[in-house]
């Protein structure tokens, strides 16, 4: 007998059901986001605009901040919006767009990260080659390749999601689509998407082993250096960034790795916040804010604003 479900709405469980609470995380996740959109958006507008930041460095982190605005925001305004009104759904349309779009983003986001430490490696381990290794071609094609892993990788984890029949009452324990939960819902044991989730966890781990390595050659090096402010001033930047790819990577793959409790868990909906919500929100004062350069060039934007046209 057939007991699959004609799938149209999904419903997402969320943070709580007491209204109290789930006002304040609507709050909670607004404040949040401004900050992150503000962040990103500065990023954005100051490398564009600035001729001091047209590195290769500079490149990538706007490549970064566009990625973070679009992660953030194909997850957390639909959760307002939920919390607000108190109608957790979502249509299936909206769930698959959710997946195919979190799964571009997410992707495209580790394969540049896994490129920003490898620039970051050619410029302290070996500066006379950098303009050479890093040239402007060579950064476009780096991005491109970003993007189109991304890409495919979204396509793959979409279409293999929904090619199965999903049964039962259709309750994402989530506040947006997330794949595990999917799969939860699933007449029978979707191999196709396991087979796909195994392969990107795989590809996520090289990342991951990469951008390690690269950080341990940048810290051989820093090491060697004569000057303890060189030293530190590398030391205060690099260490950041390795914490925040190493909670952006270990909270996914918690979260594609362990078994599902059967029912809902606070430890699920707190580990997908470390990996759709943390990122974007501090990759601004972590990779750009708390740069000097950066700094510099928001005051010389702030001074072109205020000084009056003649």
């Amino acid at each position: 007998m057939d007991n699959s479900t004609s799938v149209s709405t999904f419903f997402l469980t969320g943070f709580s059901d007491v209204r109290e609470l789930q006002v304040l995380h609507a709050v909670l996740f607004l404040v949040i986001y401004l900050a992150a959109l503000l962040g990103n958006l500065l990023i954005i507008t100051v490398t564009t605009r600035d001729p001091s930041l047209q590195s290769p460095m500079y490149f990538f982190l706007r490549n970064l901040s566009f990625l973070d605005l679009c992660l953030i925001s194909i997850v957390v305004p639909k959760s307002i919006t939920n919390s607000l009104m108190n109608l957790n759904l979502i249509s299936f349309l909206g769930c698959v767009s959710q997946v195919f779009f979190f799964f571009l983003l997410a992707t495209t986001e580790v394969a540049l990260l896994t490129v920003m430490s490898y620039n970051r490696y050619i410029a302290i381990c070996y500066p006379l080659r950098y303009g050479t290794i890093m040239s402007h071609q060579a950064c476009k094609q780096m991005a491109a390749s970003s993007w189109a892993s991304g890409g495919l990788n979204a396509v793959l984890h979409t279409a293999a999601t929904f090619s199965v029949p999903m049964c039962g009452p259709l309750e994402v324990h989530q506040f947006f689509c997330d794949i595990p939960q999917l799969l939860s819902l699933a007449c029978f044991c979707n191999v196709r998407e396991l087979v796909v989730i195994g392969l990107s966890l795989l590809l996520d781990l090289g990342c991951f082993v990469f951008i390690d390595i690269s950080y341990f050659h940048i810290f051989s090096t820093v090491l060697k250096m004569p000057s303890k402010e060189g030293q530190s001033k590398a030391f205060s930047t690099c260490l950041p960034h390795l914490l925040v790819v190493t909670l952006f990577l270990s909270s996914g793959f918690f979260a594609y790795l362990h078994p599902l409790p059967k029912s809902p868990s606070s430890l699920d909906l707190l580990v997908s916040v470390f990996y759709t919500v943390v990122p974007p929100t501090v990759n601004p004062l972590i990779y750009s804010l708390r740069n000097k350069d950066m700094q510099k060039a928001l005051r010389r934007l702030q001074l072109s604003r205020c000084r009056p046209a003649h």
